[in-house]
């Protein structure tokens, strides 16, 4: 799995809505910059990304074995294609088998190299989810299982009976929340990677008190670093000892490019804790 993951939910109707021919280019793309992880979910743009990626993926004539497939399951999204009265999770045995036979389908693959459980949901009955989940991974059909969006009481409850390799999280100098309420020591302490998704957070869309904060120490770091504003965003991110995967939701190619020279940014200690300082509006404790 690469340090840096390629997220596709805005890749189809959900977004920027690319053709088959611009995915299996995008998809090149991104596999020639050495990024071979791509982020999936079934409800992606209403439960059609996935088919459109996988067209694309046969398209690419990539073999298979040189990317990494990660999708989500257990939101039941009402949609054009679905008859949901109400979004809700299932996470019944027969829902997560057939979901991830659509994945295997759609994706053109015969199996997924990580199975991730979309949010958690009030009902889960984790001997269910395990047992599942162990059928799938004996059947070959997933290789490895974690869930997203998940707190460690969520994790501890269903790891009784399964392991759990990671856990998809939001996490940004907009939302450091899981750094300090314990989640990612969570994490580090029980073998679990961490992913985070919407990596820059809200610095790009709301010019808030904070993110004006964040834009005058980066003034002098883009210029120390040679550096642009979301490489420090995502620098920001891979400082962490706990080795976070930021998730990148661009299809555009010179941001997928700057992603991937954020990983050769090693921020002094000083300037992290100035950014944190920054968002906080505050000295650290």
């Amino acid at each position: 799995m690469n340090r840096i993951i390629v997220g596709t939910m805005t890749w189809g109707k959900w977004g920027k809505n690319l053709s088959i021919k611009e995915m299996s280019d995008k998809i090149k793309f991104c596999h020639d910059h050495a990024l071979n992880t791509f982020d999936h979910a079934d409800i992606y743009g209403g439960y059609t990304t996935e088919s459109e990626f996988g067209k694309a993926f046969k398209l690419t004539g990539i073999s298979r074995k040189s990317l990494f497939f990660i999708s989500k399951c257990g939101i039941q999204y009402p949609c054009d294609s679905k008859n949901y009265i109400i979004k809700h999770y299932n996470y019944s045995r027969q829902h997560i088998i057939n979901s991830v036979n659509s994945s295997l389908s759609n994706l053109n693959t015969d199996y997924l190299d990580l199975l991730l459980l979309h949010r958690p949901s009030p009902l889960m009955d984790t001997d269910i989810i395990s047992d599942t989940v162990d059928e799938l991974i004996k059947q070959g059909k997933i290789k490895d299982f974690g869930v997203s969006n998940f707190k460690p009481s969520h994790i501890e409850l269903l790891s009784k009976n399964i392991n759990i390799s990671w856990n998809q999280i939001e996490y940004s100098i907009s939302n450091s929340s899981p750094m300090l309420d314990g989640t990612i020591d969570f994490h580090q302490i029980n073998g679990i990677g961490t992913m985070a998704w919407s990596p820059l957070g809200d610095f790009f869309k709301i010019d808030s008190p904070e993110n004006q904060r964040i834009k005058k120490i980066f003034e002098s770091l883009k210029e120390k670093y040679g550096t642009n504003s979301e490489n420090l965003l995502l620098a920001w991110i891979l400082k962490h000892p706990s080795r976070i995967h930021p998730i990148i939701g661009t299809t555009i190619d010179k941001r997928i490019e700057n992603a991937c020279d954020s990983l050769k940014i090693n921020l002094d200690i000083e300037d992290w804790f100035s950014i944190f300082e920054a968002q906080k509006g505050e000295r650290v404790p």
